[in-house]
């Protein structure tokens, strides 16, 4: 089963009766999906725009090995870190993931934090236009200044709304406008339909915790990616080509890494800055999930015991199928 690449236009059924478990970075969303799916008899999409790229492993807490033979997952490593991928392609993977998954008799679980992709699987991509390679490497080359100057004339609207420390975001703007000649948040506006319509026929649950709870999480799994050998992964990384990619280039950690090995700060700045980029993160994203899907929210504390937690999402689920509404 396959969809548009631009815009996604498949039946209802494709996307709905799904177990999403939706929630910021670092809350605890891998392992409790990989006990649901163990509990339900599911397999896991993720919903991850870094977790697609291979050799992005410490940055991007991908599900550890261990984790990924116990349940299977799709949508991870599926593309070189030199090549591009959008959202438009992770919504064609992800539903033919799911009439996978469905056709062995099993219960799909999308799990990530990357609202845009829910966002392109739900309700679609509207009609921009595909990426223009020439187009895209000529704004690319110009200051990012000079590229928000065009989108204030050109689409103020946009440049109220976008996120003007993003470069990817920004090109992409410029790059719809050049090549429709039309104002890009007219073009967005087409599959703007806010949460009442995302996730139709989903059990959409959110994982949320304390914001004190969810910064020392963050912080402490930062710290355990640099001692595990981020610093070495992203040499790596930049060997095979992830400076040239900018949009893989956008995860947490590898740019300012990047940035420390090119010698614009120390090491232990390079930390603290992964940090609060990492925590401004977790806030973005829990705004977007607060205004664009409708989840129930389950608040975690602490170290909560695993088994307990799946219990009680699993039963949620439980009880839908059976008719009833989840409590």
């Amino acid at each position: 089963m396959t969809c548009p690449s631009l815009s996604l236009s498949c039946s209802p059924s494709a996307i709905s009766d799904l177990l999403v478990l939706a929630g910021p970075t670092a809350v605890g969303k891998s392992a409790l999906a990989v006990g649901l799916a163990e509990r339900l008899g599911g397999e896991i999409v993720s919903v991850d725009s870094m977790q697609v790229y291979r050799g992005l492993d410490i940055g991007t807490a991908k599900p550890s090995p261990e984790q990924r033979a116990r349940v299977p997952h799709h949508l991870i490593d599926v593309v070189e870190v030199s090549q591009p991928f959008d959202a438009a392609r992770f919504a064609q993977l992800a539903v033919e993931a799911v009439a996978g998954i469905r056709a062995r008799g099993r219960v799909p679980i999308l799990c990530g934090g990357t609202g845009l992709y829910f966002k392109a699987l739900f309700e679609g991509l509207g009609e921009a236009p595909p990426g223009d390679a020439a187009l895209r490497s000529a704004l690319g080359a110009m200051p990012l200044p000079e590229l928000l100057r065009e989108l204030a004339e050109r689409d103020p609207l946009a440049y109220g709304r976008i996120d003007r420390q993003n470069p990817r975001r920004v090109i992409r703007a410029v790059e719809v406008i050049r090549l429709t000649g039309r104002p890009f948040s007219e073009q967005r506006a087409q599959w703007d339909g806010g949460p009442q319509t995302a996730g139709h026929g989903c059990l959409l649950l959110g994982l949320q915790r304390a914001a004190g709870d969810l910064r020392r999480r963050i912080d402490a799994r930062v710290q355990e990616m640099f001692r595990r050998g981020l610093e070495a992964e992203t040499q790596r990384l930049l060997q095979e080509g992830l400076g040239q990619n900018p949009t893989a280039m956008q995860a947490l950690g590898y740019r300012q890494v990047a940035q420390y090995l090119a010698g614009q700060r120390s090491l232990a700045e390079t930390v603290e800055l992964v940090k609060v980029r990492t925590r401004q993160l977790a806030k973005r994203q829990m705004t977007w999930f607060r205004r664009q899907m409708r989840l129930r929210w389950i608040r975690l504390e602490g170290e909560p015991e695993t088994e307990g937690v799946v219990e009680q999402l699993a039963a949620q689920w439980e009880r839908r199928e059976r008719g009833s509404k989840p409590l």
